[in-house]
C-alpha cells in the first residue's frame, strides 16, 4: 500500500468526521426508521472513503438490503457488523473492485466503517424503542377506555335488568288471560322485544364481567370440536372450510365450559362473515407451562390499523345496519378478561386476521 501524505491523512480525518456529523443529523432529523434513511446514510459513507468514485457501500439489516451500485463480481472489502440489541442483525460493507488501483486505508477507514455500524444500530434500536412505547401507549389507553366502559355497562345492564323483568313478566301474563287475536299478536311483539333486549343486556353484563361463572377443570378439545360442529351450517353456507390443529388433544384447563363456548362462537362468526367464498378458517390450540392459546386466522379483509384499538368497545361495529349489535367481541373481552387471560389481533399473511386468546391453564 502506498504512503499517504500528512496533509492528505488530514483531509481525510475531515471527511470522516463530515461523515459522522452527516449521519448523526441524518438520524436525528428522522424519528422513523425507514429504508430512505438508511440508504441516505450509504450514500454519505461511500463519499466518506478516499477512492469515493470507486467505492460501493453495502447495507443489510435483517430483510432490508441496498447497495450504492451493482456489485462487481470480485472486489476488495472491509465490513462491520450491526447489533441490534447485542445481537448481529446486519453488516455495512466497503468494497473495491478488485481490479481498481483504490485501496483502503486500513486502521482509519475501518474504525470510521465501526463507528458507522454503531450509530446505525443506535438509531436502529432507538427507533424500536420508541415504536414499543407507542405501542404501550395505545394499550394503556386502550385499557384504561375499556374499563371505563366496562363500569358504564354494569351499571347500564343492572339498571336494565328490573324493567324488562317486568315488561316480560306483565306480558307474559296479559297474554295468558287475554282471547283477543290482535292483542295477542301486539303482546307477542313486546315478548319478543323483551327477550331480544334481555340478551343484549347478558351480553352487557359479559362484557363488564359481571356474569357469574361455573370453574372446572375440563378437557378443552372437546368444547372446541362442538363449536366447530354446531356453525357447521355456517360454514357450509358461507362455503368456507376450517382446519383445526391441536398440539395436544389431552389438554385440559380450568375455565367456565359455556363462556369458552360463547367466546369460540363470537370470534369464529365474524371470522365466516368476513371470509371469502372457498378460502379457509384455521384453528390452532396450543400451549405452554401456564397457559394454553387458541388462534382463530381467516382469510378475510382483514382490521385497518385506525379502527383496531377500538374492535373490542361495546356497540363499535363495520357490519350494516341490522346485521350486528357490536357487542360480540366485546363479550369476548369480557369473558377473557374475566378468566385472567388476553386476546388480541394480528394480521394474517397474505392476508386476513389472526385472533389469539391467552388462557391460564389454572385460574
Amino acid at each position: 500500500m502506498l504512503e499517504i501524505s500528512t496533509e492528505e491523512k488530514l483531509k481525510e480525518r475531515i471527511k470522516e468526521l463530515s461523515c459522522l456529523y452527516d449521519i448523526s443529523k441524518t438520524t436525528s432529523t428522522n424519528a422513523t426508521c425507514s429504508e430512505s434513511v438508511l440508504k441516505e446514510i450509504c450514500e454519505i459513507v461511500k463519499i466518506a472513503w478516499r477512492f469515493s468514485n470507486d467505492s460501493i457501500v453495502e447495507l443489510k439489516y435483517n430483510d432490508f438490503y441496498f447497495a450504492t451500485s451493482t456489485l462487481p463480481k470480485d472486489t476488495i472489502f472491509q465490513t462491520s457488523p450491526i447489533f441490534i440489541f447485542e445481537k448481529e442483525a446486519g453488516f455495512v460493507k466497503v468494497h473495491y473492485p478488485s481490479d481498481s488501483d483504490a485501496f483502503f486505508l486500513e486502521e482509519e477507514e475501518q474504525q470510521l466503517l465501526d463507528k458507522v455500524a454503531l450509530e446505525i444500530g443506535n438509531y436502529i434500536e432507538k427507533n424500536h424503542v420508541r415504536e414499543r412505547e407507542k405501542q404501550l401507549q395505545r394499550s394503556v389507553e386502550r385499557i384504561d377506555r375499556l374499563s371505563i366502559l366496562g363500569e358504564i355497562t354494569a351499571g347500564i345492564a343492572h339498571e336494565l335488568n328490573t324493567p324488562l323483568g317486568n315488561i316480560l313478566g306483565f306480558a307474559e301474563l296479559i297474554n295468558e288471560q287475554n282471547i283477543d287475536r290482535q292483542v295477542t299478536q301486539d303482546v307477542s311483539k313486546i315478548i319478543n322485544a323483551a327477550i331480544y333486549s334481555r340478551e343484549i343486556v347478558k351480553k352487557l353484563m359479559f362484557f363488564s364481567c359481571e356474569m357469574p361463572q361455573n370453574m372446572e377443570i375440563v378437557s378443552i378439545k372437546p368444547i372446541v370440536v362442538e363449536a366447530l360442529s354446531l356453525l357447521g351450517p355456517n360454514f357450509k353456507k358461507a362455503q368456507v372450510s376450517y382446519e383445526l390443529i391441536f398440539d395436544n388433544p389431552e389438554l385440559k384447563a380450568q375455565i367456565d365450559n359455556i363462556q369458552l363456548t360463547q367466546v369460540l362462537f363470537n370470534i369464529l362468526i365474524n371470522s365466516i362473515y368476513v371470509a371469502s367464498e372457498n378460502s379457509s378458517i384455521t384453528v390452532k390450540v396450543t400451549d405452554d407451562a401456564s397457559n394454553f392459546y387458541i388462534e382463530i386466522a381467516d382469510e378475510g379483509s382483514g382490521i385497518p390499523e385506525e379502527i383496531k384499538s377500538r374492535i373490542f368497545e361495546p356497540f363499535f361495529t363495520t357490519k350494516p345496519i341490522g346485521e350486528g349489535s357490536g357487542l360480540g367481541l366485546s363479550v369476548v373481552h369480557g369473558i377473557v378478561k374475566s378468566h385472567r387471560g388476553d386476546i388480541i389481533a394480528l394480521d394474517n399473511h397474505p392476508k386476513g386476521t389472526i385472533f389469539q386468546v391467552r388462557l391460564p391453564l389454572n385460574s
